[in-house]
């Protein structure tokens, strides 16, 4: 007969059932999620395969899924993107590309639990987004879609290098810059976090050669200095190499006036595609990413049909002389978008929810803007309202689209501190009095379906407002919501987040 002592264990248990009890243990614990990481831009098109595993975090009454590991499986060959004559992306060699390396990788799309497509430079346009969403539309609900403005695929660039990672490391300012087919990324960073963001029209590929060898590719921006340097852009001028050393050289020496802040001469101004970078000091290091970067640190000697060799040539040499701090290669150069693989975290929402609205749920892929700031003890309206309309500028968003909101709440849910926070989201979203557009507010703390009552009963914000409380968010996540449960009153809330190394 048994004792009753609850600690008493089997002695007599084989090696082999304790081995399935712990097995069986993990498999409650733990998820292994198959993961595809897809790049489409203007100049390179490419993906990877990851293998995520997440465990089971409890904090208090609630729990969530997190990363503990995540290795790459396979990488893909670098696809030159293809176009079609009338400029648009060749799909159909597109749909080809991406079967061949699913082929070749050993995996069926039915192994894939999920995964990001990014969408950067010529492949956000209407006409190419639209081809595009044709090859993924049976994933639909799967992957995050994700187009990247400037100021995003700078983010995307400065996360997927490891620049972000490199800066909390040295604890200190970091300059990126990628430099892509057609566009030239900046990011400062401080302590890890990016502080600001600039993009110009500086590139590898502005001028590059078609199927057949000839130099027929030439960009607007190659355009505009080959006039200013009268050079010639039909394809027998242009395939003397002298002629595109010249225009490689000019290049260069916007992009080197633009990384080092120096006055840009009128050539400069044209080429800018957002504001000027914000530099609230020098940074220590500068980090390169980007298709020309495998030419800057030397681990890339072919040339590919353009001038990013030539172009990275003329940026080392024009920058050496004028700088004094490092270059430092942060580990991911023109796979550093491409590295943002999907994964999948689930929390469950808290038990004060408040809706508004019969539109919203189930919703997939909803864009999360993070406040990004601490709430003082006194909230500033004008402030909070301004730090959530900068979050959605920094994703290339506008206010009249679906977002989610995230903040984390802080200090005592007095009633003049919540009207205060109320008014600045209001403020942010909805400028004009009211918003059709859905709004989810995703919490973290105890206060969503008061300050959903606040900003629908006492400030009229619209007919599409969902609060959430109890779920933590960041930057660049994307939000499915499931269908509200009562009892017990909650949401599922699927978190897809873009990860990076």
């Amino acid at each position: 007969m048994h004792d009753m002592d609850l600690d008493h264990e089997h002695e007599d248990m084989t090696e082999e059932e304790r081995q399935t009890i712990s097995d069986w243990l993990w498999r409650q614990e733990t998820v292994e999620l198959l993961t595809v990481g897809i790049d489409i831009g203007s100049s390179t098109s490419h993906l990877l395969f990851a293998r995520v595993t997440l465990q089971r975090e409890t904090e208090e009454l609630s729990s969530r899924f997190v990363v503990i590991d995540r290795q790459i499986v396979w990488r893909s060959p670098i696809l030159l993107t293809p176009f079609l004559p009338d400029g648009t992306i060749d799909a159909h060699e597109l749909r080809h590309f991406f079967q061949h390396c699913y082929h070749d990788a050993g995996f069926k799309r039915s192994h894939i639990d999920t995964g990001a497509v990014i969408l950067t430079g010529e492949a956000i346009k209407r006409k190419n987004a639209r081809a595009i969403d044709e090859i993924f539309a049976s994933e639909s609900g799967r992957f995050v879609c994700a187009t990247a403005g400037h100021k995003l695929e700078c983010m995307l660039a400065a996360h997927g290098s490891g620049a972000t990672a490199l800066s909390k490391k040295r604890k200190g300012r970091g300059l990126h810059v990628d430099i892509g087919g057609g566009t030239t990324k900046l990011a400062m960073i401080e302590n890890g976090e990016i502080a600001s963001v600039a993009a110009f029209a500086v590139g590898g590929r502005l001028v590059a050669q078609d199927k057949n060898g000839v130099w027929t590719r030439v960009d607007d921006s190659a355009r505009m200095v080959a006039e200013e340097l009268g050079i010639s852009i039909d394809p027998g001028t242009l395939a003397d190499p002298s002629a595109r050393r010249a225009i490689a050289r000019r290049l260069a020496a916007v992009a080197v006036d633009e990384i080092l802040g120096a006055p840009l001469d009128e050539l400069g101004r044209r080429l800018e595609l957002t504001e000027p970078l914000e530099r609230k000091g020098a940074p220590d290091y500068i980090t390169f990413s980007g298709g020309v970067s495998e030419y800057i640190f030397n681990y890339e000697q072919a040339e590919h049909g353009d001038i990013a060799q030539l172009l990275a040539r003329e940026i080392v040499e024009q920058l050496k002389p004028r700088i004094t701090i490092p270059i430092v290669d942060a580990g991911q150069r023109i796979r550093a978008t491409v590295i943002g693989a999907s994964q999948f975290t689930v929390q469950v929402s808290g038990k004060t929810v408040y809706r508004r609205g019969s539109k919203g749920l189930p919703s997939h892929n909803i864009p999360v803007i993070h406040l990004g700031m601490p709430l003082e003890e006194e909230i500033d309206v004008q402030a909070v309202a301004e730090a959530f309309r900068a979050g959605i500028d920094r994703q290339d968003r506008g206010i009249a689209e679906p977002l989610a909101l995230a903040f984390a709440w802080t200090g005592l849910p007095d009633y003049q501190r919540l009207l205060a926070m109320a008014k600045a989201i209001k403020l942010a979203l909805a400028p004009e009095g009211q918003r059709e557009e859905l709004l989810v507010l995703m919490i973290d703390g105890d206060i969503g379906q008061t300050i959903g009552r606040i900003l629908d009963r006492e400030l009229s914000l619209g007919t599409n407002l969902i609060s959430i409380d109890g779920v933590q968010l960041k930057d660049l996540d994307f939000v499915d919501l499931g269908e509200f449960i009562d009892p017990p009153g909650v949401i599922p809330v699927v978190i897809k987040s873009l990860l990076f190394s």
